[in-house]
């Protein structure tokens, strides 16, 4: 499990808590309306239920990065129903519009690849709303493609991506060494 990540802007990537659901309802609200033409689709959805469900799920994960003590960025992903037990989908990813171009979906995206891979996850997928252009070049620029398996419908307002998950590097021995590093695997 992702422990939580401090940088040097006071920024924390942990897991949301179900007091943040409205928080998150919220900034999902924000972001969602900057890709509508004609404006966020009213469907009946009660979001701050379906986030609070989100938070709560023992089998999904919400991982939010707080910025300055305000939540900045939210992902929400979890293994779908029917799936196989290494895909995971990406259900939700969200920045603030207002915190656009700092970095956060970046490292928010690679606290998930992080998860994904301590979940034995090999392969992720996700569908982004074909308006949502700014998304579609955000994923394309870490390695997500069309997935092939799921080609749109023709009247479709979604495209369906696939990430193949890195392997995770492994990690070093600690204390295998000598003072003058021989016996080290550094790679020099």
């Amino acid at each position: 499990m992702i422990e939580d990540r401090v940088n040097h802007v006071r920024r924390v990537i942990r897991t949301a808590l179900p007091a943040e659901a409205a928080v998150v309802a919220d900034l999902h609200a924000r972001a969602r309306a900057t890709y509508y033409p004609d404006g966020v689709p009213r469907d009946g959805t009660d979001w701050l239920a379906a986030w609070r469900s989100a938070i709560e799920r023992p089998d999904g994960h919400v991982l939010c990065c707080v910025l300055d003590g305000r939540i900045a960025g939210i992902a929400s992903f979890r293994t779908a129903e029917g799936a196989p037990a290494d895909m995971v989908k990406l259900y939700q990813f969200h920045v603030d519009p207002d915190r656009w171009r700092a970095g956060i979906g970046t490292e928010l995206h690679a606290a998930c690849v992080e998860e994904w891979q301590a979940d034995g996850k090999r392969t992720a997928t996700l569908d982004v709303h074909v308006d949502n252009r700014r998304a579609q070049a955000f994923y394309a620029r870490l390695g997500w493609v069309p997935d092939p398996e799921n080609p749109p419908a023709e009247d479709d307002h979604h495209r369906y991506l696939r990430y193949e998950v890195p392997r995770a590097a492994p990690r070093a021995a600690t204390g295998t060494g000598t003072a003058t590093g021989a016996g080290t695997a550094t790679g020099e």
